[in-house]
């Protein structure tokens, strides 16, 4: 995309987007198909490429039981595929509810957007109302960047946050199915789960983590000594264990850069140590020196 369209893209605010998004367009505004209809719900598909992949059944029955009651207070945002035929941009958490509920219409707004644009307004609506767990948050950026040429720096300003933050929600990817799931079902969290994708072997560390309800900064602490005893099984000579003001920055600069970092004391002096993993973050990590 030229640098005009993308800082006009860009430059829109989070809510600003999502309230665009969410209101009928004016009559003559060739941004929308149309502005609200309502439509035979079995004419509305989900979208295959949605990053959210997993539904509370509980909270889908919730909501299809207040459905019920007070019907689809807003309308689910859809685009059109073919005459009559539409697919999900957002809100597909109350079309299933909808379903659960035995309605035949629901009301839809219209917007005819290309693929792109689908996928990262299905993004952006979902990580400002937090309805996307890490996982699915991480796999939503991963899916831009490999398919529409997004950069780091891009994402951060669409959806309005840090390019530390989503370096560090790309990190999440690293790590096995098994830790991948528990991060997915909320055995861990987004802290957890960044202080483990260092480890060797974060399996053991994840199903510990869990089954003892253990902190962030615990989880770091064993991530740390995971590493410790796997790169160094014999301390050196003059090397000072770690304490927590130590591993605290470690953590705050790792969150920062969106890489991981190694603080290492020796006597009077020491080693900072930052794992880069491609040319852009190393790149970053040059801007960022030269910056100060």
């Amino acid at each position: 995309m030229s640098d005009d369209i993308s800082k006009r893209r860009l430059g829109r605010g989070l809510a600003a987007l999502i309230g665009e998004m969410d209101q009928p367009v004016p009559v003559g505004d060739n941004r929308a198909v149309s502005a609200d209809r309502t439509v035979p719900i079995e004419f509305v598909a989900r979208n295959p490429r949605n990053p959210r992949r997993y539904f509370d059944e509980s909270v889908l029955q919730e909501l299809a039981g207040s459905i019920r009651q007070h019907g689809i207070v807003q309308p689910v945002v859809v685009r059109p595929t073919e005459r009559d035929r539409y697919e999900i941009i957002a809100g597909e958490r109350r079309w299933r509810a909808a379903q659960l509920a035995g309605l035949v219409e629901i009301p839809v707004i219209v917007r005819d957007v290309d693929d792109r644009t689908a996928l990262e307004l299905a993004i952006v609506e979902n990580v400002q109302r937090a309805d996307l767990n890490p996982l699915e948050e991480a796999l939503g950026y991963e899916q831009l960047i490999a398919e529409h040429g997004y950069t780091q720096n891009d994402l951060g300003e669409i959806i309005g946050k840090s390019r530390s933050h989503v370096a560090n929600s790309l990190r999440l990817l690293k790590l096995p199915d098994q830790v991948r799931d528990m991060l997915a079902d909320g055995s861990l969290s987004a802290g957890h789960a960044r202080a483990l994708v260092s480890t060797s072997d974060p399996i053991p560390l994840a199903k510990t983590i869990a089954a003892k309800g253990l902190s962030v900064r615990d989880a770091e602490r064993m991530a740390q000594n995971s590493i410790k005893a796997q790169n160094d099984p014999k301390p050196a000579a003059g090397a000072v264990s770690k304490d927590s003001d130590t591993i605290a920055l470690e953590r705050s600069l790792s969150d920062r850069l969106g890489l991981n970092v190694a603080i290492t004391h020796k006597g009077g002096g020491g080693q900072l140590r930052i794992n880069y993993q491609s040319l852009e973050q190393l790149e970053e990590i040059c801007r960022l020196l030269e910056a100060r």
